[in-house]
């Protein structure tokens, strides 16, 4: 059956609409997986600190990853500038922009457009361990003498989520924007844990959970320092609303300000844009940068490629950590600890932009995550669609 676009995003709320809390929250199925234990280690407080120290950097990560997204309300793809000579207004750019990283045009007086993408993304790694082929040790007791453990647990573990984020700007005046992001999340997880001891194994603990909701809705101003043509120098100032459960981890639970500075330039078909924000409050401090550069190749598309990096100030990571077992000789326990440190990730986007017709464009993307720190996903897919009013 033929969908149109309306239809297509009635399908997108129906399936994403938000759910009752359940009994059990994300977090809670989350922390039974990490902190059930059968290793004897003989310090049970250690043990207990050690695995809710986990427990909480694991949460910290995933939180970090949904409660930021989207990353930016990047800039409409059409923007327009009224000329004198001609009487109306007309396109102040051949490109209709990148996908994160803004570009300093604003929309234009009276301006507008909407739109939706859908964001797919499945985390595979945290810390460079792998989290799904059953070897992320998480307890275990060694004999020095040996080359591995022969008692310990591992934990597989299964995060996926979907975003579907609805976008809006309009144009207040010839500089300034207002823009709005309201994301609906679907969180997915099936986690077994293991115990080994001597090659014999036994299923530790299992659990699955799903959760959906709203997520932090964002709102952002963007001022045109200097604009009227793709060459320019923009700020934008962003509010993140804790619209989102945080015990599901839907959103931070607290409100997030960032500021942004924004430079672009234009020559021909190639368009480049730069982005460098800070941001506070939320779930951690944070430094990010972004650039892009846009090719037009014709009238109606525009490739896109990106580079996108972020430094959280102290949302910590995972180390393995080896004592002497208090009653037993020569065995060494092995636990995981959270370090407290900054955190370093990036990403590379590559992408197109489609001018279906009149003022709808198509648009999708391929993200690759470029370092191995914090929790990783692997290849990220979005596809959206956004329409302009008011041309």
């Amino acid at each position: 059956m033929r969908r149109t676009p309306v239809g297509l995003v009635s399908a997108l709320v129906v399936t994403l609409a938000p759910a009752p809390a359940a009994a059990q929250s994300f977090s809670d199925v989350l922390s039974f997986l990490l902190t059930n234990r059968a290793v004897q280690t003989g310090d049970f407080e250690r043990d207990a600190a050690a695995a809710n120290a986990t427990r909480d950097t694991v949460t910290t990560l995933l939180g970090s990853e949904l409660a930021t997204l989207p990353p930016s309300l990047s800039s409409a793809g059409f923007t327009y500038r009224y000329n004198s000579a001609l009487g109306t207004a007309e396109r102040a750019s051949a490109s209709f922009g990148s996908f994160f990283t803004e570009r300093s045009l604003t929309a234009g007086e009276g301006q507008s457009s909407v739109g939706v993408n859908v964001r797919l993304a499945g985390y595979t790694r945290l810390d460079g361990r792998d989290l799904r082929d059953g070897r992320f040790l998480t307890t275990a007791n060694q004999f020095r003498d040996e080359s591995r453990p022969f008692d310990e647990e591992t934990l597989t573990l299964e995060l996926e989520s979907r975003v579907v984020t609805f976008t809006g700007s309009y144009g207040i005046t010839d500089r300034l924007d207002l823009s709005a992001a309201i994301p609906l999340v679907e969180l997915s997880m099936t986690g077994t844990r293991v115990n080994t001891y001597r090659g014999q194994q036994v299923v530790q603990a299992a659990a699955e959970a799903t959760t959906r909701g709203f997520g932090d809705i964002a709102v952002r101003a963007k001022y045109g320092l200097l604009t009227g043509s793709a060459n320019g120098l923009a700020i934008a100032a962003e509010v993140r609303l804790p619209t989102g459960r945080e015990q599901d981890l839907l959103g931070a639970g607290k409100t997030a300000f960032s500021a942004l500075l924004i430079g672009s330039a234009e020559r021909g078909p190639l368009g480049y844009q730069g982005n460098l924000s800070v941001s506070g409050g939320g779930l951690s401090s944070e430094l990010a940068y972004r650039g892009a550069v846009c090719f037009s190749a014709t009238d109606r598309i525009t490739l896109v490629g990106e580079l996108l990096g972020r430094r959280f100030g102290d949302v910590g990571r995972i180390a393995e950590v080896r004592v002497p077992h208090p009653t037993i000789g020569n065995v060494d326990t092995i636990r995981l600890l959270a370090e407290d440190t900054s955190l370093s990730t990036g990403a590379v986007v590559v992408g197109a932009k489609w001018n279906l017709t009149g003022t709808w464009i198509l648009a999708a993307h391929t993200e690759f995550p470029v370092t191995d720190r914090g929790l990783r996903s692997g290849v990220v897919t979005l596809i959206g669609l956004d329409y302009a009013f008011g041309q």
